[in-house]
C-alpha cells in the first residue's frame, strides 16, 4: 500500500511565524500523499479578549460557548487555515483548506459530559474517507482546520489531535498511514527543562509508569492516548517530535516513537 502521512501541528507552532514557515517548508518536501491538521493557537483567545468575550479553559480544553464558536471558526477555519494554504502554495504544494463541514469531511456530535458542559465542542463520529481519497488521488494535499459539524447545521470545535487520529484510522484500510504529532519540543521529554532528555520509545507499560510519576501529564496525555487509539485502529506508526524536523520524524531519526 502507498504511504500516507497525517501530520498534526500544534498551536505553539501556529503562533510562531518562524517555526510555522520552517514546518511548512519541511511539509512541502514530503514525497507522496500527506494531510496537515492544525491546531488553533492563541489568536482566538486574544481576539475574544479584545471583543470582551470571557474564555474558560478546563484542563487545557476550551469551553466553547456560542460567541466563542464564532471566533474559533473565523480564526481556525479562516485566518490560520488559509494562511497555511497560501504558504504551502508558495512552496509549490497544491493544497486545499477544509473544515469538517466541507464535503461532509468530518461529522461529530456535541460532547455529552454530565460533570462539565464544554459547550459547542464536538467528538468525532465519522470521517469521509471517499472524499479524502478523491482529493489525494487528484494530487492535492489537505490542510484541515479543527472545526467539525453535526449534520444538522451546527458547527463544533473539535480537538485537533483527535481529528488527526480519526483521519489516520479512517484511511488505514487504503494506505500505510504514519501519524506524526509535531510540536515545539524535540519529543516526549524525561525533563521538560532539558531538551536533550528525549524518550526515544514509549510502550504501554512505560507510559503507565511515566504518567504515575507525573513525567507525562496535562496536554501530552490526550496526545499519547490518541496515539494508542491510532495504533489499535491500524495506523502503522506514531511519532511525536519537533514540527520543523518533519523529514527526520518521517524516517524515524528524531522524536518519540509510540509503541503498543
Amino acid at each position: 500500500m502507498e504511504p500516507l502521512y497525517v501530520i498534526k501541528i500544534g498551536g505553539n507552532i501556529v503562533d510562531n511565524p518562524v517555526l510555522l514557515t520552517e514546518c511548512l517548508q519541511a511539509f512541502a518536501t514530503i514525497q507522496g500523499q500527506a494531510i496537515l491538521v492544525h491546531g488553533g493557537g492563541k489568536l482566538a483567545t486574544s481576539m475574544a479578549q479584545k471583543m470582551g468575550i470571557e474564555q474558560t479553559m478546563i484542563e487545557g480544553r476550551r469551553v466553547t460557548d456560542i460567541e466563542t464558536l464564532k471566533i474559533v471558526t473565523m480564526v481556525y477555519a479562516g485566518n490560520i487555515n488559509k494562511n497555511i494554504v497560501a504558504q504551502l502554495q508558495s512552496n509549490g504544494v497544491n493544497a486545499i483548506g477544509l473544515t469538517g463541514a466541507d464535503g461532509n469531511l468530518i461529522q461529530a456530535h456535541k460532547r455529552v459530559n454530565n460533570a462539565i458542559d464544554y459547550g459547542f465542542v464536538g467528538d468525532v463520529d465519522q470521517v469521509n474517507e471517499v472524499l479524502i481519497q478523491s482529493l489525494l488521488s487528484n494530487g492535492m494535499k489537505l490542510v484541515i482546520a479543527p472545526i467539525t459539524h453535526d449534520g444538522n447545521g451546527q458547527l463544533l470545535n473539535t480537538n485537533a489531535d483527535t481529528i488527526a487520529q480519526s483521519i489516520a484510522v479512517a484511511m488505514a484500510a487504503q494506505y500505510q498511514v504514519h501519524l506524526i504529532y509535531g510540536f515545539e519540543k524535540e519529543g516526549v521529554l524525561l525533563d521538560v527543562n532539558n531538551p536533550s532528555s528525549i524518550i526515544a520509545k514509549i510502550d504501554q507499560p512505560s507510559y503507565a509508569k511515566l504518567k504515575e510519576d507525573k513525567i507525562i501529564f496535562e496536554g501530552m496525555v490526550p496526545k499519547i492516548d490518541n496515539a494508542y487509539l491510532a495504533l489499535v485502529g491500524g495506523v502503522q506508526s506514531v511519532i511525536i517530535g519537533r514540527a520543523e524536523k518533519m523529514n527526520e520524524l518521517i524516517n524515524g531519526t528524531a522524536g518519540t516513537t509510540i509503541k503498543i
